[in-house]
């Protein structure tokens, strides 16, 4: 369900939020979810943090290659940056650069997940 909070960025990202506004959102996204993933997991909090991020990236990803012509003009820097193969086939890169973003996201939502586990206490019925 928190996989959620990818697809409603992924979404979003298209029509209305903007690159500038994106990088805020994320961590106010990754803190919640590490909250709900400590609060309801027995355990393996860093593998449910990372796994939410690998289902957002599969959403995200999804999306903005599906609605590419939509989703480039609001992020016209990321095109600035690119080079050779990259450059030539933006569509493309995008199919390699989402899952390296998705899994370095996965990484840091696993560690914010972990953190939390050991801040908040735990629901009764996930003890």
């Amino acid at each position: 369900m928190l996989s959620l909070f990818g697809m409603a960025m992924a979404i979003g990202t298209i029509w209305w939020i903007p690159m500038n506004v994106e990088y805020i959102l994320w961590p106010i996204i990754f803190i919640i979810c590490a909250y709900f993933i400590a609060k309801g997991c027995n355990g393996k909090y860093f593998f449910n943090g990372f796994m939410v991020s690998i289902v957002n990236c599969i959403w995200i990803t999804s999306a903005h290659f599906i609605w590419y012509a939509e989703y480039m003009p609001t992020h016209i820097d990321m095109n600035k940056n690119m080079t050779g193969y990259m450059a030539d086939h933006p569509r493309r890169a995008m199919l390699i650069v989402g899952p390296l973003v998705g899994i370095v996201s996965g990484l840091v939502l696993g560690l914010f997940s972990w953190i939390a586990s050991k801040i908040v206490k735990k629901d009764a019925s996930a003890a």
